[in-house]
């Protein structure tokens, strides 16, 4: 059987996962934070967050038996994040907060800490003591990362599969593998 079923490292090896967390965790800030209880809106992103973060779980977990799992699975990841997104752009365009421009300073400056950080302790200590506008372009920042790293992952999955094919595939090859052992040895 381990022939068929591929042992996997550990989803918290991939960098996709680790910027979800962080993101999760700044979201769950951010939303207690600066949303009122009972505004649908904090619960929403919460969710959105989590099921950035909990997709990757499940899809790398899937992978094992399941390509086509993995695909809809790391593609709902990303669909959650990009629903976050477009509620962070929400909170700021209303409140008329500054979205940072790609030419900002500020926005240079997260956008390469973004790119040498994932790890959620260095964004939670980040953005403790920073107000709603500044946690809010982190996050877009953070977001679109992500977005980046699962696009060229679910790309990576699809390119496995052309080459490798599917279980369904392996099941096959190793079922008639061990059928023509068999019809040898008779």
């Amino acid at each position: 059987m381990s022939e068929l079923i591929k042992l996997k490292t550990n989803h918290r090896d991939l960098l996709c996962y680790q910027k979800a967390e962080a993101i999760y965790d700044m979201t769950y800030f951010f939303a207690n934070k600066f949303l009122e209880r009972g505004d649908r809106t904090r619960d929403q992103m919460v969710q959105a967050a989590r099921s950035g973060k909990q997709n990757i779980i499940e899809g790398y977990a899937a992978s094992a038996t399941s390509i086509e799992s993995e695909l809809k699975l790391m593609n709902v990841a990303k669909s959650s994040l990009q629903e976050l997104y477009a509620d962070y752009e929400d909170y700021l365009r209303v409140r008329r907060l500054n979205r940072w421009e790609s030419s900002s300073e500020a926005f240079k400056k997260a956008q390469e800490l973004g790119r040498k950080h994932n790890e959620t302790a260095f964004w939670s200590a980040l953005i403790e003591e920073r107000n709603d506008e500044t946690i809010a372009n982190l996050a877009l920042i953070l977001i679109h990362q992500a977005d980046f790293m699962l696009h060229k992952f679910i790309e990576q999955i699809g390119e496995r599969f052309t080459q490798e094919g599917g279980f369904r595939e392996h099941l096959t090859h190793t079922r008639l593998k061990h059928r023509n052992k068999q019809t040898e040895s008779q």
